[in-house]
């Protein structure tokens, strides 16, 4: 980061608004935001807030995170008079968000005056076991992976940062920080329902334009725009992808569309904040490398095989449980339950989730592994390993996978193929045909879903 010593993002937005007021901050559904608009509308809304809704420092404010300005309006204006922010899914049931008000609308959290280790925000997350989580985040956290994501990818001032994921999650919240930061533009879409739209906003005249996506979404992508966004190779200065494991096929295929674009497969999650990013364009293309660790973050493999994060950009623990937290963030690291290695170049190498690995006779398998070969076979689209019990072969592993345009495809040509790409052990048995693969809200693959059905 610069030199300007900023605590908080909304200070850096104040900034902004003074030197370059009718810079272009937010766009949506064709309307422009200047960054003088942006602060003005902020600073309205935290009156709002304050005097219409009694919200004051520590108090946490729940609020749905719409895919339009509005959101970052209420978002700053949250953070600007110390109180917490808590975006809650676009669609999140209103009898539900009023529960939660009822819950915790008197909590008010310990905030000591201009502290950066203060909460900024609380993201609600669930893991392997379903439960929902409040994970929080101090103000020093943010800036620090704003840092991580400025430093390791080149944002800058120029950069028109494209945002199509909801913007509750880490995985597009997160970029929200370093453009406003930088004094950068925020194009927000509404997520991947109207994929003409979203290619519609690779037009706009700029040069420096960049998105994140999950992988299911790049999928859609190389499906449905193949040629499209080849036609605008030349604007697109970077995609990031994360939350989820990209197959090598896909990876392939995006070098090939986009040869001068940097792609970076990223490791991050809400709790340990943007901790490696690796550009598989301009490096060897390795399925599940994420690179080294950027500037403000550390990691190292427990004796069990997973991933412990250290450094700035780390939770504050979980709202509301201590014993989660104990249990999760200790001895200055959080302890995740994500598989890795780290090479002799001090590559970190995703291998899966502890939680996803099925136990067959004694092996233990990552579907991931085998889901990255399933999807390389020709008209697969995607797909998804589960165990399954089988009353002839005992406990076994099912694909299920989708075809292109509901071509049907023989399973023994698919048994065929993955027997000539994996190990005995890790070929399922079990093979169906289904329309859809179910997923969670922001993109993964829904492993929980199938596990319980």
């Amino acid at each position: 980061m610069d030199n300007f010593l900023a605590k908080t993002i909304e200070q850096r937005v104040e900034q902004h608004a003074n030197n370059m007021p009718s810079k272009a901050a937010i766009i949506c559904n064709g309307n422009t935001l200047t960054y003088s608009q942006l602060w003005s509308f902020v600073l309205q809304e935290s009156q709002n807030l304050e005097s219409n809704n009694g919200l004051r420092s520590g108090m946490l404010n729940f609020f749905r995170a719409k895919q339009d300005a509005s959101f970052i309006i209420e978002y700053l204006a949250t953070h600007l008079i110390g109180a917490v922010a808590v975006p809650l899914e676009k669609d999140f049931p209103a009898e539900r968000l009023n529960s939660l008000k009822s819950k915790y609308g008197s909590t008010v959290l310990q905030q000591d005056s201009d502290d950066i280790e203060n909460i900024a925000d609380i993201l609600f997350t669930t893991g392997s076991t379903g439960q929902q989580k409040g994970v929080m985040e101090s103000y020093s956290a943010i800036l620090a992976d704003a840092d991580n994501l400025i430093n390791a990818q080149g944002f800058s001032s120029d950069m028109v940062f494209i945002i199509c994921g909801p913007l509750n999650h880490i995985g597009s919240l997160s970029k929200i920080w370093p453009v406003l930061y930088l004094g950068g533009t925020l194009i927000i879409a509404d997520g991947m329902k109207d994929i003409d739209a979203l290619f519609r906003l690779f037009d706009y005249p700029s040069n420096h334009i960049a998105t994140f996506m999950v992988p299911a979404s790049i999928r859609m992508v190389l499906q449905f725009g193949k040629e499209r966004i080849a036609r605008v190779a030349d604007k697109i200065e970077f995609i990031e992808t994360g939350g989820a494991a990209i197959s090598q096929s896909d990876m392939d295929e995006l070098c090939s569309l986009l040869p001068k674009t940097r792609l970076y497969n990223t490791y991050a999650s809400t709790e340990t904040g943007i901790v490696c990013t690796y550009d598989y364009n301009h490096n060897p293309c390795i399925a599940g490398c994420t690179g080294r660790p950027m500037k403000n973050s550390s990691v190292s493999i427990s004796t069990d095989g997973t991933i412990i994060c250290k450094g700035k950009t780390l939770m504050s623990g979980y709202f509301n449980d201590e014993s989660l937290t104990k249990n999760i963030l200790h001895d200055n690291a959080v302890f995740t339950s994500d598989l890795g290695e780290i090479d002799s170049q001090g590559f970190l190498h995703i291998k899966g989730r502890n939680n996803d690995v099925i136990n067959i006779g004694g092996y233990k398998v990552s579907p991931t592994e085998i889901e990255n070969v399933a999807n390389s076979f020709p008209s697969i689209t995607e797909s998804i390993c589960i165990p399954y019990h089988s009353d002839i072969f005992g406990d076994t592993i099912k694909l299920l996978y989708v075809s292109t345009s509901g071509t049907n495809i023989m399973k023994r040509d698919i048994a065929r193929y993955l027997s000539a790409n994996l190990e005995s052990y890790k070929q399922p048995r079990l093979f169906e045909q289904v329309e859809s693969i179910k997923h969670t809200y922001n993109g993964k693959l829904d492993r929980k879903f199938y596990r319980q059905n």
